[in-house]
Parts: C-alpha cells; structure tokens; sequence
C-alpha cells in the first residue's frame, strides 16, 4: 500500500479532511452525486485500464509534471460511477525524469505515491467517502549512479478498499520479455496480479500488463503493411502472458489488461482470443469486427491513430458497457491527458441477477 502524506512541515489539512465549505453555494466537481454514491449493481466491476505516460505527456514524455498527476486525479475523482479497479501502465517510482519538475514533496515519495494524496484529497473535496489502496509493480531502472536513476518504468493497479487482497505479486513481478542479443539493453516487461475478494463474496483476478514493440530487426517490421502486433517478440511475450494467467490465476473469473501495443486482428490480438479464448471486451460489447475496432483509436503518436489497449477476460464474465471510453483525439474527460485514452469498462460477475 502507499504512503499519502503532505509535505514535509505542512500545517494543511490531511487529504480526507479535505471537505469543502459546507456554507458555500458552489458545488464540487460530483457533488450532484452525493457522498459516497454506490454502484446500480452490488456486483458489477468498473475497470479503468490506462497508460499515463508517466504523468509527462505536457513534456512529449521527457518529464513528469505535478499538473498532469492533478489532473489525471482529479479527473477520476470525477468519475460516476466511481471505478472498483484502476490498472496503470508507465507509471515510475523515483527518478530524474518523474522529480526534475515534479519535486517530491518528502524524500520518500514515489509517483504513485504522489497520485494517491491527489486522489483521495479530489475525493474529499467532492464530499465522496471512497478511497483506494494502491500496489506498484517495478519493472526496469535506467541508473545514472547507484544512488540515481535516469527514469525508471512500471504498472500500477488501484482498488478500492472494501475489497479483500488474497494475493498479489508487487515485490516480484512476472518478468514477459523475449529477449535476444544484448538481453541487458532490452526493457523489462512485466504482469502484475492481484487477486481480490469482490464485496459479494466472488473472488476473481486482475491482471494487468504493458507488451513490447514490435522489435525493428525482426524481417515482418520491415516488410509487412501492419506492424503492432505483428512482431515475432510480441507472440512471444503473448505466449508467457498467457501461460501466467493459466498457472497464477485463483479464480475463474478474470480480466486481462494493459498497453498490448498490438492491433486488433493482429497475430498477437488472434492468437489471445482464438487460440487461448480470451473474450476480447470492447469488441463484444461493441459489436466491432475487427476492422471497426481498429478505427477506434485508442492511441496517438504524430499524426498515427492506433487502437493499442486492450481489456480481455474470461468468458465467464458478462460485459456490460464502455461508457466514457472515447476515441484518442476525441473530446472526453481524459482528453490530452497522455498520449492514450483510459478503456472504462463495466462487467458483472457470474451468479447475479440481472
């Protein structure tokens, strides 16, 4: 679990003590919600799945701002219904990158850390009782000196804290990368797990992960039209994926997500769904083939629109909807906040009435 604290020698109020004037007439953002607005299903899953750049996107990625960790708080705070489950991608820990203009407000402070005192202190200002617990998952640290790291990477998974953690991996990530040649200069990927108990009683896991690009000495980069999701390391690091959900998985219920930087229809995207039969969740609940799902981007770089992020799961699962998931470069609440848009999607688990 994070710290969340205040800065060193504050005389500011804690994050929950936060509330706003009950005299004023203005009303915080989801005041119209009311404290602590339960979901329309007592067992439904919110799950926001969402690559943050490292809070940098206002920097084209090159540093981390205290504004772009504001905001992305802020504007999950806002959210209604509230999410049970947020999965971060590209999420540091500390380094010269997330604190050059982002100073860490007490020695100790990571970037979760930091987006945790925002969270819930955004919660509290809109007179909203929920709060989260948060695991962090290293994945790979670029050091300048032993005592200084150049940027480090990893995931992040927040919950709520009515649910129950029966397991998760955070001190020893899964390591999913296919490396070949130096093996020290690729980057770590990695999934993380976590297994919760639902406030039903029904247990079910999350996983969350971030694949490799495709590899540019592999001959299918170069010589095919398609190039995410195509990569021969990318099948490969689909297959560990996929074999780790087999083994570590606690519960038939489960969702798999992340940044799979792979198309749909892609032979990473087919060989999840076809071969190991994983529900792909957006197309479902849109009714997309694949070529619909494609021209609904989930990404950008430059001028390119890609769909990249993914939520699968199993098909016990029953998909509801993808309510305030937008298009990359589409108006939304999450718009311009990094250089991908959050997946929000709402399931129910098997056994509950309709």
């Amino acid at each position: 679990m994070t710290e969340r604290r205040l800065p060193p020698r504050s005389s500011g109020p804690t994050p929950a003590e936060r509330v706003p004037d009950p005299t004023s007439t203005r009303a915080a953002p989801g005041a119209l919600l009311g404290p602590g607005t339960p979901r329309d299903d007592a067992t439904s899953l919110r799950i926001v799945s969402y690559n943050v750049r490292y809070f940098g996107h206002g920097t084209r990625g090159i540093a981390s701002t205290s504004a772009a960790i504001t905001r992305i708080a802020t504007t999950l705070a806002r959210m209604s219904p509230l999410p049970d489950l947020v999965c971060l991608q590209e999420v540091e820990t500390q380094s010269l990158r997330s604190s050059t203009m982002n100073p860490r407000w007490h020695p100790e402070e990571t970037q979760l850390d930091r987006l945790m005192t925002e969270l819930h202190a955004a919660l509290a200002q809109a007179q909203r009782r929920e709060r989260y617990v948060a695991y962090y998952f290293p994945a790979h640290t670029y050091r300048l000196t032993s005592r200084t790291n150049i940027y480090t990477t990893g995931l992040a998974v927040l919950a709520r804290d009515t649910f129950h953690i029966g397991h998760h991996n955070a001190e020893r990530p899964h390591d999913i990368t296919h490396r070949r040649g130096v093996k020290s200069l690729k980057q770590t990927r990695i999934c993380a797990h976590v297994s919760f108990e639902h406030e039903s009683g029904q247990s079910f896991d999350v996983f969350n992960t971030h694949l490799s690009l495709p590899s540019v000495f592999s001959r299918e980069f170069w010589t095919g039209e398609a190039r995410m999701g195509f990569g021969p390391n990318q099948i490969e690091e689909a297959r560990v994926l996929a074999d780790f959900v087999r083994r570590e998985r606690r519960s038939d219920n489960f969702v798999v997500v992340g940044d799979f930087n792979s198309l749909p229809g892609s032979p990473v995207d087919r060989f999840l769904r076809e071969e190991i039969g994983f529900v792909d969740a957006f197309a479902k609940v849109r009714c997309f083939s694949e070529t619909e799902a494609r021209a609904f981007p989930t990404a950008g770089f430059m001028n390119l629109r890609m769909h990249l992020d993914h939520v699968y799961s199993s098909e016990r699962l029953q998909w509801l909807d993808f309510t305030g998931t937008h298009p990359f470069g589409h108006k939304g609440a999450f718009a311009g906040l990094s250089d991908h848009v959050p997946l929000i999607a709402r399931c129910r688990l098997p056994g509950s009435a309709g």
